[in-house]
């Protein structure tokens, strides 16, 4: 998979991922992608390999910005990534 096509649920989160990892940036985008990185590289994309567990982080991450509300975010992220996942594949058979 060379482009990420907009027709995909959620390309622009894993984009942004994307641009973030390449310039060195922690970010909720960023983190998603790296738990969803073995798949994504299936799909052909560019996913570095971390040394932590990027799914702690996310949520930490996400913890701090909505408290409570943290969980149903990280959930939500997480369908999303699925869903962009799923779609891709249907797209590359």
């Amino acid at each position: 998979m060379q482009a990420i096509s907009d027709a995909l649920p959620g390309a622009e989160l894993v984009r942004q991922g994307l641009a973030d990892l390449d310039e060195g940036v922690e970010s909720i985008e960023s983190l998603l992608v790296l738990i969803g990185a073995p798949r994504l590289r299936r799909l052909g994309l560019d996913v570095p390999d971390t040394p932590y567990f990027p799914e702690d982080r996310l949520y930490d991450k996400l913890a701090s910005l909505h408290g409570d509300g943290a969980h149903s975010k990280y959930n939500a992220l997480i369908r999303t990534l699925v869903s962009f996942e799923r779609a891709a594949e249907c797209v590359s058979d």
